[in-house]
């Protein structure tokens, strides 16, 4: 094609021209044209294929979160809105179908959950595709920052308002290996994390589309891997000049041995089939069916205080008791704690005469024999634990070996819940759980957040899952799995202090700054579009 003479405009097509960023026959057609119906769609098979292996579950690859988006912005800035709204909704189904097949919670009432989460997780894709063609007359740097201020905003707004809290869907969740890369998430919390590995796929998806060798693709490719490098300096610095220093303490982690699980609990909740059935059974009978499982508890407390545990802490609901009888299980801790001088935090399911019938505590008892807290669970899993929610409000004790806090399982996927213990200075926060094997890696891994993020170690004893012990920034100390491990017990020496950071002072004023940011560009694209039509 010969050249235009000086002073003509660029063609349509051509790069670094006003029209580089959008769909064919509009403002911002790609550099080497319409592409062919057949490339588009192959983008979209290589987006959706490793798309399940990004952000849906266990076989998560943490490359595969910063690639599969590129090839879906590719395709959706490449077609019309509708379709590609359609598109994105297919294709997050898709995933959520394969995540509860992968955790094993399929079932009806999930399947209305995961028809708004699919609609809620193509959002950053249809405002990407409605602004970023307009923005990038603007300047390539505005445009790029839909798709991650948008990724970043849905995914705080979805753990702030949803019952499922962040244990699906967060793009930062899958990066858990990269430490220099996580220690953001102690000022930004997890959903900066988020919020880099999204804008690399929008600076990626802007230099497919433009060609390399544009000066604003330069430009913008400047900024972002500025912007990383310096994260990750951040990061570097955090690990290696401000690691752990303070005295560790041992901590024991109990569970029930698998046998036990299998054989007592599983006969239990056949005999009693209901928790209704629990309460209104031979209180008699009650006790005696659950008394070898809290012998086997107790057993292993004093083994692991005698080994020279100083804090014992049994998994979620290992102990179960009626109301009446409560006081004489927490009897028989006090004997030990006194005995041992040991702190213990059991996991219980107080059984109660009045719906749901049920309440999932833990209760630190002191080595005096005194009770410290008594905490309820604050986020009931949706469907699966049909029980009262605790207030929230997490508890807090002080001991020789620093500032103690807690939390109950799934109440680890609510960054807000855990941030009130580093609010509050704690040290370490026990995090006794009870979950199943399809989550057991998932709940290990998205855990650790909660530790960079609140400055403080995490210790969670899991039943059927796999308990972990990891400091402020996300380091693991110790590891067991129930499925793997004969001995149910994980020991940890622990740091006793922890770290102020950002994240527990301003909570989630970044996500906040995302949101706002999100609803400027999108005034600025509509802005732009009145302009061109009215003009």
């Amino acid at each position: 094609m010969p050249m235009p003479p000086p002073g003509a405009p660029s063609a349509p097509g051509a790069p670094g021209s006003p029209g580089t960023a959008g769909p064919a026959g509009r403002a911002g057609s790609p550099a080497s044209g319409r592409p062919s119906r057949r490339r588009r769609y192959l983008w979209l098979a290589a987006g959706t294929a490793v798309s399940l292996f990004a952000v849906h579950g266990n076989w998560d690859i943490p490359l595969a979160a910063w690639v599969y988006a590129v090839f879906l912005l590719r395709f959706t800035r490449t077609g019309g809105a509708a379709a590609g709204t359609a598109w994105m909704v297919g294709v997050a189904s898709l995933g959520l179908a394969f995540w509860f097949w992968q955790a094993d919670v399929f079932s009806p009432p999930m399947l209305l959950l995961a028809a708004a989460l699919a609609l809620i997780e193509a959002v950053p894709f249809v405002l990407d595709r409605l602004a970023a063609p307009r923005l990038a007359r603007r300047g390539a740097l505005a445009a790029s920052l839909v798709f991650p201020a948008a990724t970043a905003a849905t995914e705080f707004l979805t753990a702030s308002l949803s019952p499922l809290g962040t244990i699906y869907g967060v793009l930062g969740g899958t990066q858990h290996g990269n430490l220099p890369l996580i220690q953001i998430a102690s000022v930004t919390g997890v959903y900066g994390v988020s919020f880099l590995v999204a804008w690399f796929a929008a600076v990626a998806a802007h230099a497919w589309e433009t060609g390399w060798g544009a000066p604003r693709t330069r430009r913008l490719v400047v900024v972002y891997t500025a912007v990383l490098a310096l994260v990750l300096s951040f990061g570097g610095a955090r690990l290696g000049f401000a690691p752990p220093s303070s005295p560790t303490v041992r901590v024991a982690g109990v569970t029930l041995a698998e046998e036990t699980w299998d054989t007592r609990v599983s006969a239990a909740f056949t005999e009693f089939d209901s928790l209704e059935a629990i309460v209104a059974a031979d209180r008699g009978r009650v006790r005696e069916v659950f008394a070898p499982i809290h012998d086997e508890l107790l057993r292993a407390t004093e083994r692991e205080a005698r080994a020279g545990a100083r804090l014992v802490v049994w998994s979620e609901s290992a102990a179960h008791t009626r109301e009446e009888d409560k006081g004489a299980l927490l009897e028989q801790v006090a004997a030990v704690a006194r005995e041992h001088r040991v702190y213990v935090q059991i996991g219980v399911s107080v059984y109660i005469h009045e719906k749901p019938y049920m309440r999932n505590q833990t209760v630190l008892v002191t080595p005096e024999g005194e009770t410290a807290w008594t905490y309820d669970k604050a986020h009931p899993i949706p469907v699966l634990e049909p029980y009262d929610a605790g207030s929230g409000e997490t508890p807090v004790a002080d001991t020789p070996f620093g500032r103690l806090a807690t939390a109950i399982c799934y109440d680890v996927d609510f960054p807000q819940t855990l941030r009130q213990a580093g609010a509050q200075g704690a040290g370490i926060v026990l995090l006794p759980s009870n979950e199943w094997e399809g989550i057991r890696k998932l709940h290990a891994e998205r855990a650790l957040f909660r530790a960079v993020e609140g400055g403080f170690s995490l210790v969670r004893p899991v039943n059927r899952g796999q308990s972990t012990a990891v400091d402020h920034q996300g380091r693991t100390i110790a590891t067991t799995d129930y499925f793997d491990t004969g001995e149910q017990a994980m020991v940890a020496e622990v740091p006793t202090a922890g770290v102020t950071t950002v994240y527990s002072r301003v909570g989630d004023l970044f996500s906040w700054l995302c949101l706002a940011g999100l609803l400027v560009l999108l005034a600025l694209a509509a802005r732009s579009r009145a302009r061109r039509h009215g003009g």
